[in-house]
C-alpha cells in the first residue's frame, strides 16, 4: 500500500535553502519515491498556506521511513529545517475503501 510524505514549510533563508532541492531529488530517486506535488504559489482555501507544498508518494510506510531516515538525508534536512520556518512533515496511508 502506498504511504505519501506531505511537507509544508516557508522558506526564510532563500540562500540557505538553495542547495536542498539539488541534494534531496538524488536520495528521492534512491528511493524509488514518485514526486507528486512541489508548489511555490499553491493557493489557500483554508487555514494558513505555507510557501512550500510538496507531496511525495513511496510504495509503503516502511519505504517512506527508510527515505526519511536515510542517514545520507541527515546534513540534507538540516539544510531544510535551518532555512525554513512553520514546517511539518506528515506521513499519510494511501486511502483503502471499505469493502462493500
Amino acid at each position: 500500500m502506498s504511504a505519501y510524505i506531505i511537507a509544508t514549510y516557508d522558506i526564510t533563508d532563500p540562500v540557505g535553502y538553495e542547495p536542498y532541492v539539488p541534494a534531496v531529488i538524488p536520495l528521492l530517486q534512491k528511493h524509488n519515491a514518485e514526486i507528486l506535488v512541489a508548489d511555490y504559489e499553491a493557493r489557500g482555501l483554508e487555514g494558513e498556506v505555507r510557501g512550500v507544498n510538496v507531496v511525495l508518494r513511496f510504495e509503503s510506510e516502511e519505504a517512506a521511513l527508510a527515505w526519511y531516515n536515510d542517514p545520507d538525508y541527515e546534513s540534507v534536512k538540516k539544510t531544510r529545517v535551518d532555512s525554513t520556518s512553520h514546517g511539518t512533515v506528515t506521513l499519510a496511508k494511501q486511502f483503502v475503501p471499505a469493502s462493500e
